[in-house]
């Protein structure tokens, strides 16, 4: 997901002295989960699969580079936004795995945003079925993101096949990560991202966790590392 993440509001905007124009991409009429995961990759020769945008109502150019690296148990993603324009731009990256259930998920957070559509301006304290700092089937139906998210890791299991699975999440600024469990799908869908929902509208008014504004030429960067094992390993 780049350049930014989650949804934002469609239609003209002013941003940093630029003007988004973005038309609704997703059934609830938001523009959802930024520009790139409909346009092709090519692979260089440093084993980064990259990807260029910009224009579509986004009046900045950037690159985004992902590299996958295996390690035994454990897959590597390596993120990196880049601003290619010649003026600041709102920049935001992240992730959208979705995961078979049954599945048990940990998110260890103590704030939400409770939904991500029209979401309040502050986070608020977890609590009820947003309270997943336990490991367990989470509620049909959330459509959240959690904020600060607290190392080292947020966690995944699958008790009936005796696996888990760990996600470890790193940036150089706040990490939050959304949870989708849509009854009508059979997955769960965990979201690493560097930035809350409405992104755009929080920049704009000094809201927190709003997307970063990336200096002409800067990148930056999301790593994810998700490690599977067998659930007696961790004991």
């Amino acid at each position: 997901m780049a350049p930014w993440c989650n949804r934002v509001q469609p239609g003209p905007v002013e941003v940093a002295g630029s003007t988004v124009d973005l038309a609704p991409n997703y059934g609830d009429g938001s523009a959802i989960h930024g520009q790139v995961s409909g346009r092709a990759w090519e692979l260089d020769g440093d084993g980064w699969l990259r990807v260029t945008g910009g224009g579509d109502g986004w009046p900045w150019a950037y690159e985004v580079g992902l590299q996958p690296t295996l390690d035994r148990r454990t897959l590597t993603l390596a993120c990196t936004l880049t601003n290619r324009s010649g003026a600041p731009m709102p920049a935001g990256i992240g992730l959208h795995p979705w995961f078979r259930r049954p599945l048990e998920v940990r998110v260890p957070a103590d704030w939400v945003y409770r939904v991500n559509t029209d979401s309040p301006a502050r986070a608020e304290p977890v609590s009820g079925a947003f309270d997943l700092r336990s490991r367990g089937g989470p509620a049909p139906g959330l459509d959240a993101t959690w904020s600060a998210v607290a190392p080292p890791a947020i966690e995944l299991g699958w008790p009936d096949d005796g696996i888990r699975a760990t996600i470890e999440a790193s940036t150089s600024g706040s990490l939050l990560v959304a949870v989708a469990t849509p009854p009508e799908i059979d997955a769960i869908a965990v979201e690493p991202q560097t930035h809350g929902p409405d992104g755009l509208r929080r920049l704009r008014r000094g809201e927190p966790d709003a997307l970063r504004l990336l200096p002409p030429g800067a990148s930056m960067g999301l790593v994810l590392r998700l490690t599977v094992d067998r659930e007696a390993a961790y004991r």
